[in-house]
């Protein structure tokens, strides 16, 4: 029995999908409450368009946040290519700490990506480049291990967010880098 050839979406699907994502990153941002139906509306989709390619709002969830997941990933690679290694795991912090608060569904994400004893492996790849070019520059520690980092990296996005927030994410990323340089004290 053969099986039918599954078709690629039509690149106007394609499009309102990314469409749909990219608006629905923008409103659970602004609220995380935000309805399907306001996000078709803004999206300027309809209702069967946005149910057929989200039949819930979870999985629009899962959408947004395994896009900024990718996008955390991938940023790994480019941000050694233009950063010394130590600057380029702070700057990745930063984003990880960015994608981590943006709601508190990309912090429950993040924290499921990044959960020792079960760690998103991608995710771990990506620090896991970015310490081990640090140790070959002899920036970063040798016994820097990523499931440790990332423990500590999950204190920058379980914060109440309030307006205190910003100075004690760079207060708490600045312990971080310091305790990874290759000169901490041990």
């Amino acid at each position: 029995m053969t099986r039918p050839t599954r078709r690629a979406p039509r690149s106007d699907a394609q499009e309102n999908r990314a469409r749909i994502i990219e608006t629905a990153h923008a409103a659970f941002t602004d609220d995380p409450s935000g309805s399907l139906q306001s996000i078709a509306k803004a999206a300027g989709v309809g209702q069967g368009t946005m149910y057929r390619h989200f039949p819930t709002r979870e999985a629009l969830l899962l959408a947004v946040y395994r896009e900024e997941l990718e996008a955390l990933i991938a940023a790994a690679p480019r941000l050694l290519h233009e950063h010394e290694p130590l600057e380029a795991l702070r700057l990745w912090f930063e984003h990880l700490a960015v994608h981590g608060r943006g709601t508190h569904g990309a912090s429950l994400a993040v924290a499921a990506a990044t959960c020792v004893g079960r760690p998103h492996p991608p995710f771990v790849a990506a620090l896991e480049l970015l310490l081990r070019a640090g140790k070959e520059a002899r920036q970063v520690r040798p016994d820097a291990e990523a499931d440790d980092v990332l423990l500590l990296g999950s204190s920058l996005w379980r914060t109440d967010g309030g307006t205190a927030y910003q100075e004690r994410s760079r207060r708490m990323l600045t312990v971080i880098i310091d305790g990874l340089r290759a000169d901490a004290r041990r």
